[in-house]
C-alpha cells in the first residue's frame, strides 16, 4: 500500500488537478467520446466472422456457429486485436485491472469478489480512467455489472446490512464515493438472473425492471445517448461503459435468456453446435451451448441498437468503440467445468475489437494486448497520454494499434490464476495463493502451477500452431530448448508486472531449467 500511495502521490504531484481545469474547455472540441461494451464470459470463437475469408487460418480453429451479424460488420469498420488475452480471466480481478491499469496485487482485486473475500476489493485509492476521464472533462457513466468491491453493509434502503440476505453475499452496491469520477450510475454488484435484473441509479434509488437485462441496459445506454433527459452534460465529451451479464451462466432453459434467440439454435444438435476438436459432449453442461449462444445472437442485436444509436446522433465520426469480453468460456472444452480461469484458450482469448473512425484504419492486429493495456491505450487514444498516472503498469499500445509505432507492441502475454489464502474460523478468507503463472507467445503456451507447499504441481505446454485446439500437453523435459525460452520470458513478465512470484524467487526455488538442462 506504501507504494501505491505514493505512486499516486507523485501523480497529483504531476499536475493532473491543475492540468484538468485548464484544458476541461478545449476537451469537447478536442477529445473522441468513448463507449466500452463487455458482456461478461463471452469467448473469441463466439463471433461467426473467424470462419469468413477475411479471417479464416488465422487460428487454426473453426468458430462456434452462432449467428453474430452486427458483431461481423462491427469487426469489418475495426482493428482487430486477435492476440487480447485476459491475464486473469475471472470477473472481478478482469474489472480491476480494467479500470487501473494495474494488475490485482497493486489495485486490491485479487479475486472475485464477495462477502467471505472482504480484503479483495478495488482500493478507494486507486486513480482509475474514469478517475483521469473525469478530472480532464469528460462525463463518465457505467451501466451494469461492476463486480469489483467486496459487498458491505450499505444497503441504502436497509442500512447496516448487505444488499440481500445470501451467504455469502455475491452481489453489491457502489456508494457514490467509491465510483472513482462515474457521475451516471445505473449498476450493481453482481447478480445472475438474466429476466430479473436489478440495479441501483446515481441517487441509491433500487430498480427491478423485470425484463431482459441486455435489452434493458442497452435501452439505459441509449437514454444516456440521446440524453433527453439530463443523463448526462451535453457540453463535455463522455465515456460510457456498458457492463452485460451474459453470457455468463446461468444457461439452463429459456428462462435465461430470450426465446426469440433460443429459437436459431433449439433444433440443431450437439455435433453441429460443437465444431471445437476440444469438446467433451458427454458432460452434463453440454446442453448449454444453445442457451449460451442465443445469449451471444441476444448480445449482437442489442451492440447493433447501440452502433445505430450513435450514427442517428451523429456521433459515430468523433467516438470510440470498443467490444471485448472479461474472459471466455470453456463450454465444455478440455472436458473441465471451469467456464475460466484457465491458461486455455478458451477462457484466456478475448474478443477485442476498436472503432475510431479517421484514426484507425480496419485490420486484424496480432499484437498481444493484456487487460492492463486497456486504460493507458484509451486514454492515450483520447489525447491524454499525458495524463496517464505512474501508477499504471500496463503498456500505452495506443500507436501499435494505430499501426504508426510499434515500440510498446507485446511479443507475449502474463496469465495469473490466483485461489482463496487462508480462511478463518468465521470463513473469511485472508491473503490469496497465487497457484499458477503462464505465458502465452506467438506458437505456444505454457503454465506452471504450484502447490501450497511451493513445489511443483505441473506444467502445461502447448503448440498452438501445430495444435491449435490444445490437445497435446507437451512434456517440458523432452522439449527443454523451448521451454527454457518460455522461462525466460515468463520471467521477464513477471519482472515487469512485479509479481509475487518474481518478489518470492518462485520459479528459481523451482529450479526447473537445471532440472531440464
Amino acid at each position: 500500500m506504501d507504494i501505491i500511495l505514493s505512486r499516486y502521490g507523485q501523480f497529483c504531484l504531476g499536475g493532473l488537478v491543475l492540468t484538468s481545469l485548464a484544458s476541461c474547455s478545449a476537451a469537447k472540441a478536442e477529445h473522441p467520446n468513448i463507449i466500452y461494451v463487455f458482456p461478461d464470459q463471452m469467448r473469441n470463437c463466439a463471433m461467426s466472422f473467424w470462419d469468413s475469408p477475411e479471417y479464416a487460418g488465422i487460428y487454426g480453429w473453426q468458430a462456434d456457429p452462432v449467428q453474430t451479424p452486427r458483431l461481423d460488420g462491427f469487426a469489418g469498420e475495426s482493428v482487430v486485436m486477435s492476440r487480447a488475452m485476459s491475464t486473469c480471466p475471472v470477473s472481478s480481478p478482469y474489472r480491476g485491472m480494467l479500470l487501473s491499469g494495474m494488475y490485482p496485487e497493486r489495485n486490491g482485486v485479487v479475486l472475485n469478489c464477495m462477502s467471505e473475500r472482504p480484503e479483495s476489493t478495488l482500493d478507494p485509492e486507486a486513480v482509475c480512467i474514469s478517475d483521469v476521464l473525469h478530472a480532464n472533462g469528460y462525463f463518465c457513466g457505467y451501466i451494469g455489472k461492476l463486480h469489483a468491491e467486496t459487498p458491505m453493509k450499505n444497503d441504502p434502503a436497509n442500512p447496516g446490512h448487505y444488499v440481500s440476505d445470501m451467504v455469502p453475499e455475491w452481489d453489491a452496491y457502489t456508494p457514490a464515493e467509491r465510483r472513482h469520477g462515474f457521475e451516471y450510475w445505473y449498476s450493481y454488484g453482481t447478480f445472475d438472473e438474466h429476466k430479473n435484473p436489478h440495479y441501483w441509479d446515481t441517487d441509491g434509488v433500487r430498480h427491478d425492471p423485470h425484463e431482459f437485462s441486455v435489452k434493458h441496459e442497452t435501452d439505459k445506454a441509449i437514454e444516456f445517448l440521446r440524453n433527453r433527459n439530463g443523463e448526462r452534460d451535453p457540453h463535455k465529451p463522455f465515456m460510457l461503459m456498458v457492463a452485460y451479464n451474459p453470457p455468463h451462466s446461468p444457461y439452463k432453459s429459456t428462462d435465461d435468456c430470450m426465446e426469440e434467440d433460443y429459437a436459431l439454435y433449439r433444433d440443431k444438435s450437439i455435433s453441429e453446435l460443437y465444431v471445437r476438436e476440444n469438446a467433451d459432449t458427454t458432460l452434463t453442461k453440454a446442453s448449454s451451448i444453445r442457451y449460451y449462444l442465443s445469449n451471444v445472437t441476444a448480445i449482437d442485436r442489442e451492440f447493433g441498437r447501440i452502433l445505430d444509436e450513435v450514427r442517428e446522433l451523429g456521433l459515430e465520426g468523433n467516438t470510440i468503440i470498443v467490444f471485448t469480453s472479461d474472459h471466455g468460456e470453456t463450454m465444455c472444452s478440455h472436458s473441465t467445468y471451469d467456464p475460466k480461469n484457465s491458461i486455455y484458450t478458451e477462457s484466456f482469448n478475448v474478443p477485442f475489437m476498436i472503432r475510431y473512425p479517421g484514426v484507425l484504419r480496419h485490420r486484424v492486429d496480432s499484437t498481444f494486448l493484456t487487460t492492463t493495456d486497456i486504460m493507458p491505450t484509451l486514454l492515450s487514444l483520447a489525447g491524454l497520454k499525458e495524463m496517464i498516472p505512474q501508477s499504471v503498469q500496463g503498456r500505452d499500445l495506443a500507436g501499435v494499434i494505430a499501426g504508426t509505432d510499434m515500440g510498446n507492441a507485446r511479443e507475449s502475454a502474463l496469465y495469473m490464476r490466483n485461489l482463496n489464502g487462508k480462511t478463518g474460523i468465521d470463513r473469511t478468507v485472508h491473503g490469496y495463493f497465487p497457484e499458477a503463472r503462464g505465458i502465452r507467445t506467438s506458437r505456444h503456451t505454457m503454465e506452471i502451477s504450484i502447490r501450497r507447499d511451493g513445489t511443483l504441481k505441473g506444467v502445461r505446454l502447448y503448440d498452438d500452431i501445430a495444435d491449435p485446439y490444445q490437445l497435446n500437453c507437451l512434456d517440458y523435459r523432452e522439449h527443454g530448448k523451448i521451454f527454457r525460452e518460455l522461462c525466460g520470458q515468463l520471467q521477464e513478465l513477471l519482472a515487469e508486472s512485479d509479481d509475487i512470484w518474481y518478489r518470492t524467487g518462485t520459479l528459481e526455488k523451482l529450479d526447473l531449467i537445471n532440472k531440464n538442462k
